[in-house]
């Protein structure tokens, strides 16, 4: 598996994925052809049994990508073929599997909607977040005020929505936008560190998990309890939730398969 494209990068290695929009003279914003990239990577990456965990990360100590290049948004004939275009957050989110962000730098527009895109969000203490579309005449439409809201409150998501003024990691990380924040050298070591965890873990209880905790953002309480009930039954009907038992009877560590 290769990428077909040279502003994204890609790797695998023990089953962690590892995406990098590496387009670092443009603070790697998205193109259209970026964008359609992501989507066949996450395709795939649903399709492989050879992942189970994904890192995105940006090139570069300046930004982790900056939403779509701007110069391109004229290209659309009209505002509807810009409403149904082909949307990279919307390429992440048919990721079943764990999707961490390693924030390296500016998260802006639908750079900061692919980080709340993602289920891990680990920023370097120099990375900034902001939704700065109000100072052009317009507002996120990659799931921004939802996605924000969930994370960091109504209040909070109204500061940075209205204003378009960014936050430093340190408050990101206060409001819980961020789960962790480290030094820039040391992001992806921890990613990976996070990724390989997961990595170990058994993969489609990963990837319940995640499903999981998508149903119940939207879900009421009894439903969702249900829906996860249910999905708790799944897993257990598994060869690696049997594996798992197994292995705690045995007092020695669980191989898991995805089966």
């Amino acid at each position: 598996m290769e990428s077909t494209v040279p502003e994204i990068g890609w790797s695998l290695s023990d089953h962690v994925a590892v995406i990098t929009l590496d387009r670092p003279a443009k603070l790697n914003a998205v193109t259209a052809e970026m964008s359609a990239e992501l989507m066949r990577l996450a395709n795939w990456c649903n399709a492989s049994d050879d992942v189970r965990a994904v890192i995105l990360t940006g090139s570069g100590d300046r930004a982790f990508c900056v939403g779509s290049d701007i110069a391109e948004l004229d290209a659309y004939a009209t505002p509807w073929d810009f409403r149904n275009r082909a949307d990279y957050c919307d390429s992440l989110r048919r990721l079943r599997k764990p999707l961490i962000a390693a924030v390296n730098g500016w998260a802006l527009g639908g750079g900061l909607e692919t980080a709340l895109t993602c289920d891990i969000r680990i920023a370097a203490e120099s990375a900034r977040f902001g939704a700065p579309e109000i100072k052009l005449g317009w507002v996120g439409g990659g799931g921004m005020s939802a996605l924000l809201r969930a994370s960091i409150g109504e209040s909070n998501a109204a500061l940075m929505l209205m204003t378009g003024d960014p936050i430093t990691a340190a408050q990101a990380e206060r409001w819980h936008l961020v789960s962790e924040v480290t030094r820039p050298e040391d992001l992806l070591d921890r990613a990976h560190a996070v990724a390989e965890v997961i990595a170990s873990r058994a993969p489609i209880a990963a990837e319940t998990a995640k499903a999981n905790l998508r149903a119940a953002a939207t879900m009421p309480l009894d439903q969702a309890l249900t829906y996860e009930r249910d999905l708790q039954t799944v897993c257990f009907a598994t060869e690696d939730a049997a594996e798992g038992r197994a292995a705690f009877r045995e007092r020695r560590p669980a191989v898991f398969q995805r089966k």
